[in-house]
């Protein structure tokens, strides 16, 4: 329902004393002043018997011509059956009048009360029909933006769902050996990876988390990255205590680590270099480029993954640099 009261409280009782006015249905200086305060009263209630009426005629009408595609057929219907009701009830009010008052009867008087009860009536269907209009917008849009983000926060679990299956696989391996060959090694190798996955259930249904606590846990997961490829890989980070107090979604970082992983050839002679760094608003993320000669295995979903998170969480897109040497990502920080 619109909130019509401030309407109502002021045109009821104008189109009252105004109507009559318009029409010439009252010959003023015939009548007293508590009479003409009677006559003014009288107008004034029917002036609400037509508001009132049309009102409701407005609002049983328009759902049984909301599937109308056609707008006009609408608003023309709604505004011919209030116009019919506003004739007739200002015709009979008109009737009346001219019976109980001192006028002398005149269908001049009588069809230009009609008339001006009808332009009043239109006029008035239509402000109504825009206000309904505006209000069914309004929930419309409220509705839309509703299911827009329960459809993101469905989405955005999908996304953080979507973990490398590998890396369990390929940390067991390795812990594995270095059971048999490294104890004290396979002792903090297991601390580590626990930390990684405690990690991972901790805060992967969180939208956000602070680049300190991400930093943290890619110490950890680079830690378990360098036993399993001997030492192959290198991580320069260089941010400053406020940087670390920004926000971004957990394992973004991790993904592009675990992208230049898959996707490059590094040795002992040539190791990976993974630089992590501020850049402006943005988190840079690099890593020297060396593709790999031979087609690589991938579902094609790790930047995918994180892009889609980025728009659905903050509605900005990462930034993706290529060139002959080197690949980064810009990723947005959310102070």
């Amino acid at each position: 329902m619109i909130k019509d009261a401030l309407l109502k409280l002021i045109f009821i009782p104008l189109l009252g004393i105004g109507l009559p006015v318009i029409a010439g249905i009252i010959t003023y200086d015939r009548y007293s002043v508590p009479e003409l305060t009677g006559a003014n009263l009288f107008f004034i209630f029917t002036s609400f018997l037509i508001w009132g009426g049309c009102n409701v005629i407005h609002i049983k009408l328009r759902p049984l011509y909301a599937p109308v595609s056609k707008m006009f057929s609408r608003i023309a219907t709604i505004c011919f059956v209030s116009a019919l009701y506003g004739a007739c009830t200002g015709g009979l009010s008109s009737f009346i009048w001219i019976k109980i008052s001192k006028e002398t009867f005149d269908w001049t008087g009588v069809y230009k009360f009609v008339a001006v009860c009808v332009a009043a009536v239109i006029i008035f269907t239509l402000v109504y029909e825009i206000l309904f209009l505006n209000k069914e917008r309004e929930i419309d849009t409220k509705i839309v933006n509703q299911l827009d983000q329960e459809r993101s926060q469905a989405e955005l679990q999908a996304l953080t769902n979507e973990m490398d299956p590998h890396f369990i696989f390929n940390s067991l391996n390795t812990l594995n050996h270095l059971i048999l060959n490294n104890p004290p090694q396979a002792h903090l190798f297991n601390n580590k990876l626990a930390q990684v996955y405690k990690y991972f259930l901790i805060n992967k249904t969180r939208e956000l988390i602070s680049l300190k606590d991400e930093m943290e846990f890619i110490d950890d997961y680079f830690f378990l990255l360098q036993i399993r490829h001997d030492g192959k890989l290198q991580l320069q980070a260089e941010l400053s205590d406020e940087a670390c107090k920004a926000m971004i979604p957990p394992c973004a970082i991790q993904v592009l680590v675990e992208n230049a992983i898959k996707h490059n050839e590094f040795t002992e002679h040539n190791p990976l270099l993974i630089k992590i760094m501020m850049n402006g608003p943005y988190l840079r993320v690099s890593n020297n480029a060396r593709p790999k000669s031979y087609a690589v295995s991938s579902t094609g979903i790790g930047l995918k993954n994180l892009s889609s998170r980025y728009r659905i969480i903050t509605k900005k897109n990462i930034e993706i640099e290529q060139s002959h040497d080197s690949f980064t990502v810009k990723l947005p920080l959310i102070r």
